[in-house]
């Protein structure tokens, strides 16, 4: 059974950073692309960053400022975020696809002064 995990979400002033993580279990992590998405309060899940092999990519919004990471000696995956805004809000995701179908339970960053 696939199970993904996040956590390392929580309350920043703006401009502040979050380390989040994704800890996944239940298939071969390392062959799969990897993926972070994010649902902000009355929105739909929206694409954050994509890890593939030998490649990253990202929201515009969110390029310079996020870097997607990952650990395939321990399931891992990571999103360092730093220069938060408060239009980063949301509950953040790690997912197997794009579109956020197969998922986490997701933890929630919230930026706030």
């Amino acid at each position: 059974e696939v199970q993904l995990v996040e956590s390392g979400g929580g309350l920043v002033q703006p401009g502040g950073s979050l380390r989040l993580s994704c800890a996944a279990s239940g298939f071969r992590f390392s062959s799969y692309d990897m993926y972070w998405v994010r649902q902000a309060p009355g929105k739909g899940l929206e694409w954050v960053s994509t890890i593939s092999i030998g490649a990253t990519y990202y929201l515009n919004s969110v390029k310079g400022r996020f870097t997607i990471s990952r650990d395939n000696a321990k399931n891992t995956l990571y999103l360092q975020m730093n220069s938060l805004r408060t239009e980063d809000t949301a509950v953040y995701y790690c997912a197997t696809d794009s579109r956020g179908t197969r998922r986490g339970q997701g933890t929630q960053v919230t930026v706030s002064s």
